[in-house]
Formats: C-alpha cells, structure tokens, sequence
C-alpha cells in the first residue's frame, strides 16, 4: 500500500482484535502505518485481493506470482557468526557466516525501510509434539504471506493465547526491501540471514513463500537435534498397523507424491522430527509443486488446487474463465501450492503418533538412467547414503537451474537446510533406527532406458507398486541380488512389476554404455564423499561403490 494514500481496508477495523500484549516495539519495529495481528483466512483473502497482490481462481484458491523469485534464493542464505553458534555451525557453503555487525546494520536499515509501513504477523507454532513445540511470529508485509504463513505453521483461535503471545523466535519478511551488497555485504539484493542469538531471521527481497517455510526449518534443525530429536527433510505416513514409514528426498523426487498414499494416513509431506516418543510434523499444512499434476495419480493433491484456502504460487490462468493450467510452465517448472494438512482426506489431524518407523525410504531421482528402481541398505550403506544424499535438482526448485536436471549431493537429502554436520544427523539416524528395527530402501524415481533426453522417467505405477511391497513386508523373502557397483540388495521380483525392471541395464539399447555410465555416477559419489570421511567412521566410507575394472 501507498505510504501517501489512504484507503479502508476491508479488515482495518479488526486489525488490533488478536493483538498480542507482546507487541511488534518489541521487535524494535516503530511508527507503523498499521499492523493486522493474526487476521484469519477470509480477511486476509480481501486484503490480499484489495491489494492486488494475488487473483481469486476457479474453485476457490488465491493465485500470487512472487516475480523473478519463483524459487529458493540458496545462495543467499547466511548465519550470524556469533559466540554461542561459532563452534556448533558446519560452516561453508550451506551456512555462510555474516558479522553480528552486518547484520545489526542490515536490520536497522530494514527497521527505518518499514516505518509508515503496513504489517501483519501471524503468531503461530512449530512442532506438532508439545513436548518440543516452539511459538514463533512471522512478520510480513503481504496479506497473502500472511496467509502463506496460517496454512504453513500451526494455529490457534483461541484469543486469550494470541494475546497473551510471547515468540520464541521470530521472522521478518520483507519482499520490498532490498539489500546493497556495497553496505550489507551479501551477495546481491537477496538475503535469507538467521541470528541465534537475537533468536531472530530476516527474508530481504524475495518474495518465494518457500523461504520463510525453509528458514524456520533452518532453526529447528540446529535446535532440535541438541534435544535427541532427529530434524529430517522428509515426508511421513503411517499404515493401518501403526507402521510409520519416512520419505527422504530433495524438490521433485516424489516425497509428496509417495506419501500421499489413500491406504495410508498422512503426517506431513516434508519436515518431521523423531523423539523418543515417536514422530511428529514440524508444520501444519503442505508446500507441494504442482506443475503438469496429474488427476488420476495424484487426486489428493490435485483437488487442493480447486479450493478456497489453497495459495498456488507462479501457476499460470486463463484471465477470463479465472480456471488454473497445471500443464503451462511458462513461468516456471516449481509452481507451487500451499495448503492445511487437514485438505488431504486421510491426514493424521494431530499431526504425530507415537509410533517409530518400520521403514525408512531415500527417495533419488537419477536423471543418468542408471539407479535401480529400489535396493535395500544395511545400516553403514545408508549412512553414507543418507550422507550422500544423491539426486539430481529438477529445473525450478534454485534460482540459476537450466532445463536439464543437474546432479547434485545434497547431505542429509536437504544440506541447505542442515546447520550441524551431515554425520551429526546420520549417527541420530542410525541410532534411531536401530533402536526400531528400522529397515531402510532407497527408491529410485528418475529416468531409465538412458539420461534425461534419450530414457524416459520411470512408471509411477511401478514406483508405488514397489513402494507398497517394501511398506506391506512382501519383499521380506523374495530373492536378492547383490548390485556390483554399490553393493546394496536389489530385489529380483516384486508383485505387479515386471521382473526385467530390476535390472536398469535391460532398458539399455547398449550395455556398455549403461555400465560405463553408471561407474562414472560410483566415480562421483566416492568423489563428493571425500569431503565428509574425516568426520566419519571408517566402516561407513568403507561403504562406498567400487570402479569397475578396467
């Protein structure tokens, strides 16, 4: 809104009814415009609308283009280096350090930018287990981030807990504000900075929902694991035996897909903790990419993108009959929905259970055609894949990714996101897992037949189908085969898959292509695992794939 024009707003008069007692000075935010505090889904629809800062669509949801930034900034992500995290942070090129200085400047700079401005906070929590539960306060200046926020974290109605609110942390998210790298010194007019001990972030110039998502998640990994929980980058689902079973996996390699499974019960689709009590949701609702989404596959999360709550990022619409093409990715490949866990039919509305998991699955889309479509780990092979963490990014999910799928290691399958060492998870993983009896598969859900540009993507179909057996115990006894290059066990059968599907090198018009391919991605693996040996055990990296013999 105009600092110079004033118009009513539809929710103006209701701006202060959720106030809380711990007010925004507190932040040393002063000389407001006017700050709309935890306005609810409808009114903060009107004012987004009213702002014209998004368009109402067929079906109900709000539709927002978040301009040049329709994905995550992951280079301009910081942390403050400062006593109490020096020596706790893994720092390099995930965690970059920012001065306390710097970051004092650039929040005094942000501080004077937003006076005579408009807010609207949402005070929210994260971490669905109480036991952990955190009450944060995101900070925007967009109605519909606002919104993005409510169907994102967990909230509350209830007036005398809003009022009475005190943020354990908090976000400041100006999409408006831009950085100067000459005074800031970050990296462009991007910045994602975390200060622990303000207990406080800052999103300066952009406007990707994922980044206030992610920078959270940012915390609560660092936080969490110092309380023996495991801080994962997963999705979770429990079957009707109260078998848990998590789906590790970066953008685009189907955790959100595989876990909204009709037979199963939905805890989350992307970030979860494990306590000794069980597993529980970080989040209250689902970030999905939605791009060409698929009815008859996906139906859970294709109705979400036909109804009043649902926020679609960046999805392209016919401006007459205001209907959504899933299929257009003229704006981008990582269009987005951003919805409540309660949209899915068959969520976990407590978003916990107090059960372990009986399986744990690393989900890899290998973009080279030379992955199985699933093996089965000991516990030292998935540490250092867990570790690895290979797939390939799909176009959209980072700013800078071209049309091909790039390879990637990502740690912990989400490195941007971890702040300790890859093996300070990996030992929670194992220990956890031990404990349960965990069994742990890794699913390939990329291409086969040849790379990107000559095979084809595998069958869902199949994926699910093999899915559905390592969940269901039915590949408890069929035969294994030993593969040459990794070592894992690569099941010879499974009900509903054709059996030559085990073996990648039969979709292959030439074999030696495909091995010689296929050691390249061993050659790259044992490459990028170099960086992680020193600080982990010698039984793990001795877990690594073997070259071929030339």
């Amino acid at each position: 809104m105009s600092k110079y024009l004033e118009f009513e707003t539809p929710a103006q008069k209701q701006a202060g009814e959720l106030k809380s007692a711990y007010g925004v000075e507190n932040h040393g935010l002063v000389y407001l415009d006017r700050v709309f505090w935890n306005l609810p889904e409808a009114a903060l629809y009107e004012e987004a609308i009213f702002r014209n800062e998004g368009k109402l669509v067929h079906g109900g949801p709000l539709l927002v283009h978040t301009g040049k930034w329709t994905a995550r900034a992951a280079n301009d992500k910081y942390i403050v280096k400062e006593p109490t995290t020096d020596d706790k942070i893994d720092w390099g090129k995930h965690n970059r350090p920012m001065s306390q200085e710097k970051f004092n400047s650039l929040f005094m700079r942000l501080q004077a930018f937003l006076q005579d401005e408009e807010l609207f906070v949402q005070d929210v929590f994260v971490g669905a287990d109480k036991r952990y539960r955190m009450p944060i306060r995101i900070i925007t200046d967009k109605a519909w981030q606002s919104l993005f926020v409510r169907n994102m974290f967990i909230t509350t109605n209830e007036s005398g807990i809003l009022k009475t609110f005190v943020p354990e942390f908090t976000v400041l998210a100006s999409p408006s504000f831009k950085c100067d790298p000459r005074v800031d010194g970050t990296r462009t007019e991007t910045a994602i900075v975390i200060d622990f001990s303000k207990r406080m972030a800052i999103v300066a110039g952009s406007s990707y929902g994922g980044e206030i998502k992610k920078s959270i998640f940012t915390v609560l990994n660092f936080l969490m694991p110092l309380q023996d929980v495991m801080s994962m980058h997963c999705s979770a689902n429990v079957g009707k035996n109260n078998d848990v079973a998590l789906f590790f996996g970066l953008s685009g390699t189907g955790k959100t897909t595989l876990s909204a499974d009709p037979k199963r019960k939905l805890i989350g689709d992307d970030e979860h903790g494990w306590s000794d009590f069980g597993v529980f949701n970080y989040e209250g609702g689902c970030y999905a990419k939605v791009i060409r989404l698929s009815a008859e596959h996906e139906p859970e999360i294709y109705n979400c993108t036909r109804r009043f709550g649902t926020i679609l990022e960046n999805v392209v619409y016919d401006s007459i009959s205001r209907k959504v093409d899933l299929d257009d990715e003229r704006i981008t490949e990582n269009t987005r929905a951003s919805y409540p866990l309660a949209f899915i039919p068959n969520c976990i509305q407590e978003k916990m259970v107090d059960a372990h998991p009986k399986n744990v699955v690393f989900l890899t889309c290998d973009a080279q055609g030379v992955m199985p479509p699933i093996a089965r780990l000991d516990m030292n092979q998935a540490i250092y894949h867990f570790i690895s963490g290979y797939t390939s990014k799909i176009a959209g999910t980072e700013l800078g990714l071209g049309i091909e799928p790039e390879i990637t290691f990502s740690a912990c399958f989400g490195a941007p996101f971890m702040v300790h060492h890859p093996f300070f998870y990996a030992d929670l993983l194992r220990k956890k897992a031990e404990k349960h009896g965990a069994v742990i598969w890794l699913i390939n859900t990329g291409w086969v037949g040849g790379k990107f540009g000559v095979g084809k993507r595998i069958s869902i179909r199949h994926t699910r189908n093999m899915l559905n057996a390592a969940l269901d115990g039915k590949l408890d006894n069929v035969k294994y085969r030993k593969d040459k290059l990794f070592g894992f066990e690569i099941p010879a059968s499974c009900p509903d898959v054709p059996d030559d599907v085990f073996d990648p090198a039969n979709a292959w018009g030439n074999k030696d292509e495909y091995w010689m391919k296929y050691d390249a991605l061993a050659a790259r693996y044992i490459e990028n695992f170099k960086m992680f040996a020193k600080g982990c055990p010698e039984e793990v990296v001795a877990e690594g794939p073997k070259r071929l013999v030339k």
